[in-house]
């Protein structure tokens, strides 16, 4: 890790805006929790059982080369989050590298679905094998009611939702350990098939079994990238997120890797894939005596986590878009009281409400680990570009080794060679043709949009 000084080249210009600004609330622990909390959540415990049903026994595989490559990204957003320290993250960092508005509008437009779709992946996995344990309910109810609270959280106010992370990530990091202290008392006790550790899926073949299984890991390891968006709301961001991100994703990294050993090594590798609450049945098999109606109601607190942080996250990136002036002005408003981008909010909760109710969520949620990965790649290329651009204050700088190879691995793994279906390809289609129609849109409505060789930023004539 390095810090740099900054020289004499300008700092970022803050938009003059008649809103309050947001509140800085975030110091270097809430920091580390909201990390580890938005990685944590609806991906270890909803999607492990999918990526076993492609890679095979083998699970700990996929997930550990995917903590690799979100590690690498990681080094990019702590220098871009240091020299930058505003809201809106990847859009900011690629409209003022690239200092194309429709560039800049397609990638936070997919930062957006992603953290959308996650948020809807999660309200539907609420209402499946973890809710079955307390009670029957039809999905939709229990997936629109899920967002809807959510909203009222957000809307209450970033300490009150920081709060709620706290406590929901205290207690998903208990389940995993729950899992993970499961796993070494079986090993002392003898049971398990350590075999299958190294077992991978025999149709395809370990290297595109591995391949196609860590496409699909990598959903689970994003959510690091939603905490730049929370900038603006941090006590000396160039200062606590280094340390806060890196060492975040290193723990949901390990935990991740110890989970998968466990799981694979109590649970056949059929009974993981076609399960939707893979971790309801290494408990099951592992622990017997254990209440699963306790497990269940933990594993829902960490996919509520892990949802309202994405919420949060496509929020404050619509409240940071407006600001840079690439969407209407209307999504920077603030509630003067609570402090909170209550339009931003409910726009995303309204979007989520739609994908909940007509959308297959469960074939979404590649697409947006697809169109992650393709935003993570464009990141490090920004990173780079962005050296020549000097601000005034010291951040920290990556070895320029990491964003190159940050950027290979990113578009390799969105590749077609990694073995994806074609649908995820087609959906990622129709979503930016959807994007294109919001962009005519607010070209309309913005009129031409120019360059501010100064701020670095746009602004409508």
């Amino acid at each position: 890790m390095v810090m740099v000084n900054g020289t004499s080249g300008g700092s970022p210009v803050q938009p003059a805006s008649e809103e309050p600004a947001l509140k800085r609330v975030m110091g270097p622990r809430l920091l580390l929790l909201f990390v580890i909390g938005n990685v944590l959540g609806t991906g270890i415990y909803a999607i492990s059982g999918r990526v076993a049903g492609v890679v095979g026994g083998a699970l700990w595989v996929p997930f550990l080369i995917a903590f690799g490559i979100a590690f690498l990204t990681a080094f990019s957003y702590v220098e871009l989050v240091g020299k930058y320290p505003r809201a809106a993250g990847a859009a900011l960092y690629t409209n003022r590298a690239f200092r194309s508005p429709f560039f800049t509008f397609m990638i936070a437009f997919a930062v957006m679905c992603s953290g959308i779709t996650s948020a809807s992946s999660a309200a539907r996995a609420v209402s499946g094998d973890y809710l079955q344990e307390f009670v029957t309910v039809p999905a939709l109810v229990v997936a629109i009611g899920f967002i809807v609270l959510l909203a009222l959280v957000n809307l209450r106010g970033v300490a009150e939702s920081l709060i709620a992370n706290v406590v929901l990530t205290v207690i998903e990091l208990l389940g995993l350990l729950i899992v993970i202290a499961i796993g070494v008392g079986a090993v002392l006790n003898g049971a398990g098939d350590p075999g299958r550790l190294l077992e991978f899926n025999a149709e395809m073949g370990p290297l595109l079994a591995v391949t196609s299984a860590t496409a699909l890991a990598f959903f689970a390891l994003v959510g690091f990238e939603d905490s730049v968006n929370m900038a603006e709301e941090c006590h000396e961001p160039a200062k606590i997120f280094p340390r806060g991100l890196l060492l975040g994703l290193s723990i949901t990294g390990l935990i991740y890797v110890l989970v998968a050993l466990t799981s694979s090594l109590l649970v056949e590798t059929d009974v993981l894939a076609a399960s939707d609450g893979p971790l309801l049945e290494v408990v099951r098999i592992g622990a017997p005596g254990f209440p699963l109606i306790l497990f269940s109601a933990i594993a829902i607190c960490a996919v509520t986590n892990s949802a309202l942080m994405n919420m949060m996250m496509a929020s404050r990136l619509l409240y940071g878009m407006s600001k840079e002036r690439i969407i209407p002005r209307q999504f920077g408003r603030v509630l003067p009281v609570r402090r909170t981008p209550w339009v931003a909010i409910l726009f995303t909760s309204m979007v989520a409400v739609v994908l909940v109710s007509t959308v297959d969520i469960a074939l979404l949620g590649g697409t947006t680990s697809l169109l992650l990965l393709v935003v993570f790649g464009v990141v490090n290329i920004a990173v780079l570009v962005l050296r020549r651009e000097e601000v005034a204050h010291a951040h920290f700088r990556a070895p320029t080794a990491v964003p190159v190879l940050g950027a290979i691995t990113c578009f390799l793994l969105a590749s077609p060679l990694t073995g994806r279906p074609a649908e995820e390809y087609g959906i990622a289609g129709i979503l930016l043709v959807i994007g294109l129609v919001f962009w005519a849109v607010n070209r309309m409505i913005l009129g031409r949009v120019t360059v501010d060789p100064a701020a670095g930023s746009r602004r409508a004539d």
